[in-house]
C-alpha cells in the first residue's frame, strides 16, 4: 500500500535515460541580480509539490517524499543532465510514473512510488525549467545527508533566486492560508495512514480535521472552511454560492486548464475560493471501490455520507476562506 502514501505532490522520482552519461557537474552561477518578475515555475512548485516534498520537513520525521532539491541533485548535479534532458525526463515521468524509470531508488523504497496525477498543461515543464535554472530551497540537513552517501562537496547548481519584493495580492494571501492549512491536515493524515492504517485515518478525520482547520483559521485571523457538493460531514456542506465555484473548478479541471483562485471583494471582506482535488490516496475513502471494512467504518462515523464515487484528479470540494482586507 506504499503507493497510497504520497499526496498532492509529484516529481519525486524522475524518468531515467537508458544510456549512461559521463558525469559533468553543473557549477553554480553567482549573481546578485534580483529577478524582476517571479518565475511561474516557482509558484507552481510551491502549490503542487511542497505538500509532500516540503523543504522544511525533517530528515526522518514528518517526511513522506524526498525534498525537491534531492531530485535536482541526483539528476542534474550528479548525473549531469542538461536542461533539455532534465525537462524531458521530468515530463516523461510525471505522465507515467513507474519504478523502472527512476534513479531515486532509496526514496522509492522508503516512501513508495508517487501516484499518477494530471496537472495543468505546461506546468510540469515550467517547474523543471525553474529547478534547472535556479537554486531552490534545501533543508538544513540535506548537504550532510547527500555527502554522507558518498557525494563530495555538494553545491547546488543554478543561479541564486531572489525576486524583488512586492505587495501580496488578496489571491496570494488566500492561497497562503489554504496551502498552509492543507499542509497541516495532509501531514497529520498521511502520518496516520502510514503508522496506523486507513481505519485510524478515518478516525483522525472525524475527530481532528475540523479542530485543526479552526486552529489555522485562528492563526491567520480568517474563516477557513472545506466544503463540498458531496459532503461527508454535514458541517462541510457547500452553500449556493460555493456550489457555483465548485462547478466552475470542475469544468476547468476537466479541460486541463491552469486553475486560478477566485477572489471576491465584498465591503471590508475578501472571499477566496480554491479547489480541493483527489489523488490516489484520497480514493481509499472517497473512491469507487472502497474496501468493505473501510466502507463500514465510514457509514458508522458518517451515516449520511455522500463523499464517494470519485476518480483521480477530480474536484471533491473547495477551500472557502474569508478574511478582512489588509
Amino acid at each position: 500500500m506504499k503507493h497510497f502514501f504520497i499526496l498532492f505532490s509529484f516529481l519525486a522520482f524522475v524518468s531515467c535515460q537508458n544510456d549512461k552519461k559521463e558525469f559533468q557537474p553543473v557549477p553554480a552561477e553567482k549573481t546578485t541580480n534580483e529577478v524582476t518578475q517571479e518565475h511561474e515555475g516557482k509558484k507552481l512548485m510551491e502549490t503542487h509539490c511542497y505538500l509532500c516534498h516540503s523543504p522544511n520537513a525533517g530528515e526522518n520525521e514528518g517526511r513522506i517524499a524526498p525534498p525537491m532539491v534531492a531530485i535536482k541533485a541526483r539528476y542534474i548535479d550528479k548525473e549531469g543532465y542538461n536542461k533539455e534532458e532534465f525537462i524531458a525526463a521530468v515530463t516523461s515521468f510525471v505522465k507515467n510514473p513507474t519504478e523502472d524509470k527512476t534513479l531515486m531508488y532509496g526514496a522509492v523504497k522508503k516512501h513508495g512510488l508517487m501516484p499518477k496525477q494530471v496537472f495543468p498543461e505546461g506546468s510540469i515543464e515550467k517547474i523543471a525549467d525553474f529547478m534547472y535554472d535556479y537554486q531552490i530551497e534545501a533543508p538544513e540537513w540535506f548537504k550532510a545527508h547527500w555527502e554522507g552517501h558518498g557525494n563530495k562537496n555538494w553545491q547546488q547548481s543554478g543561479k541564486p533566486y531572489k525576486v524583488a519584493e512586492k505587495e501580496k495580492t488578496y489571491s496570494d494571501i488566500g492561497l497562503e492560508y489554504a496551502l498552509g492549512t492543507k499542509k497541516v491536515l495532509g501531514k497529520n493524515l498521511m502520518e496516520s495512514i502510514q503508522k496506523k492504517g486507513t481505519l485510524e485515518a478515518l478516525a483522525f478525520c472525524n475527530q481532528q480535521a475540523i479542530p485543526l482547520t479552526d486552529s489555522m483559521a485562528t492563526k491567520y485571523s480568517a474563516t477557513i472552511k472545506r466544503v463540498s457538493d458531496k459532503n461527508r460531514n454535514p458541517k462541510n456542506k457547500a452553500n449556493k454560492e460555493e456550489l457555483l465555484y465548485i462547478s466552475q473548478f470542475k469544468k476547468e479541471l476537466a479541460e486541463k486548464k491552469e486553475i486560478k483562485p477566485v477572489v471576491i471583494e465584498k465591503g471590508n471582506q475578501v472571499h477566496f475560493y480554491y479547489p480541493i482535488e483527489t489523488n490516489t490516496m484520497c480514493l481509499q475513502c472517497h473512491g469507487k471501490q472502497i474496501k468493505p471494512e473501510v466502507q463500514k467504518q465510514i457509514l458508522k462515523l458518517y451515516p449520511s455520507d455522500l463523499a464517494v464515487g470519485y476518480g483521480e484528479n477530480e474536484v471533491r470540494g473547495i477551500w472557502s476562506i474569508t478574511f478582512e482586507k489588509k
